[in-house]
């Protein structure tokens, strides 16, 4: 691989190149299927190769290309299952690995940012990545101390191509924004920019991530590197070892599926709660199982602050929608910006529209399954469904951006390790505000 293509005009006929190589490959599986091949054999060979050319795609061009394929790997647990199982591997492949960058240049990013002697830095340094993502690559050494390090090197032009994504991708937002009557895109693009430029920040990622490793030093339940070095464009941390959530995902135990999901949906309200950030990149990569038990967690160049913990009015509306008050509700998302002046709204409609989304913590054990994920998505997204109307005159405040991304990946990563999880004992723990109603009552709305 050469070196990340920053040119827009470079970048744009590479992702191009995905539904062109498609259309190429569906002429040649006709052209097999005139000469006598099985047209589920044709069919099975054109998805496996287009799997294949996303991965090399996304991957090769990183930025915010490859997060966008970091996002369909996480939401392929909702596909159904003829259409997801070809991309599942390539996909999910895509959560914590992609083709790495040169050698001269990983050498060149560490001497820019540690000097010509960077070396003395290390007892041993190794050249070959063992991880990659969107915006840099993972190297495994041992720090002069003795200590076993991971070290996270930015990608050169990264930060040109991630902006070049963003305003790509804006382009069409705004477009598509135009079918949507309840949604406002210019504040939402403009909180995604300025979330996306920190991300390249690794100074602020390293700030991060201190931040996380001081509130939960010596957890029973969580393990956070702590930071060893940082420059703008490296960060040297801790190693951390432990089994990812990807491969829990895809050969774990019953009971590895359990502790992860439990582990995993408690860090998206302790980290607020305890270290008044939420942790904004929830992919698998990200996470893992520690020998001791625990789950490590990696990677903070995403993070939303939030000083005072999760929005206080998040706890008092979930606790109001259990109860069935619909029109509480909606009075509470209009309040909030959820529901623009002048967007008319049955309110019983829109509680039952949100309804899949409380159904976690009716409960006190709740199972998430990938059957239950694509009856969510036809819930929402089919046309012939009531509901369907009731999402387009929804609309997102910039300051729950990111927790809306947080919450609804983590969901599709939840379905994928299939776990089960009491989900009321921890929202009841650390969500503020939460006073959830005894199990099995449910208002008249």
């Amino acid at each position: 691989m050469t070196d990340l293509p920053r040119k827009a005009v470079v970048r744009s006929a590479k992702l191009a190149s995905v539904p062109l190589g498609f259309a190429g490959r569906t002429a040649l599986g006709f052209g097999k299927r005139i000469g006598g091949k099985p047209a589920e054999v044709v069919a099975a060979e054109l998805q496996a190769r287009t799997a294949q050319q996303l991965f090399q795609v996304l991957g090769e061009l990183k930025g915010g290309a490859m997060k966008f394929g970091q996002a369909l790997s996480i939401f392929e647990a909702a596909f159904p299952e003829e259409i997801a199982v070809p991309y599942r591997a390539t996909l999910t492949k895509l959560q914590d690995s992609a083709p790495p960058m040169p050698t001269s240049s990983v050498h060149e990013v560490l001497r820019a940012d540690f000097g010509v002697r960077w070396r003395s830095k290390f007892r041993s340094f190794d050249d070959q990545p063992v991880a990659s993502a969107s915006i840099g690559q993972v190297h495994r050494g041992v720090w002069a101390d003795g200590r076993d390090v991971a070290v996270k090197i930015q990608y050169p032009g990264a930060g040109a191509a991630l902006m070049g994504d963003l305003r790509q991708i804006s382009r069409v937002a705004k477009v598509a924004a135009g079918w949507v009557p309840g949604l406002d895109i210019g504040p939402i693009l403009d909180e995604l920019r300025d979330r996306m430029a920190e991300e390249l920040d690794y100074r602020l990622e390293a700030r991060s991530q201190a931040t996380f490793a001081d509130a939960f030093t010596d957890d029973e339940d969580f393990a956070i590197p702590a930071v060893v070095a940082h420059a703008e464009h490296v960060i040297v941390s801790e190693w951390l070892e432990g089994k990812p959530l990807s491969q829990i995902i895809s050969d774990g135990t019953p009971e590895e599926r359990d502790d992860a999901s439990q582990l995993y949906l408690e860090f998206l309200l302790a980290g607020p709660a305890e270290a008044g950030l939420l942790h904004a990149d929830p992919h698998p990569g990200n996470f893992r199982m520690t020998p001791d038990n625990r789950l490590g967690i990696i990677d903070f160049g995403a993070v939303n602050r939030l000083p005072d913990g999760m929005p206080a009015e998040i706890g008092p509306l979930l606790t109001t929608g259990l109860e069935g008050s619909a029109q509480e509700v909606l009075d509470g998302l209009r309040e909030l910006g959820f529901v623009r002046s002048g967007i008319d709204l049955d309110p019983q409609r829109l509680l039952d529209y949100l309804e899949p989304f409380m159904a976690p913590f009716r409960e006190d054990e709740f199972t998430f399954s990938r059957d239950w994920l694509r009856g969510v998505f036809a819930h929402i997204n089919d046309p012939r469904q009531p509901n369907y109307a009731v999402g387009y005159k929804l609309n997102l405040p910039p300051e729950y951006l990111l927790i809306h991304r947080v919450w609804g990946g983590s969901i599709g990563v939840l379905c994928q390790l299939g776990g089960t999880v009491r989900g009321r004992e921890i929202v009841d723990a650390l969500l503020p505000g939460a006073d959830l109603p005894p199990i099995g009552q449910r208002g008249a709305g």
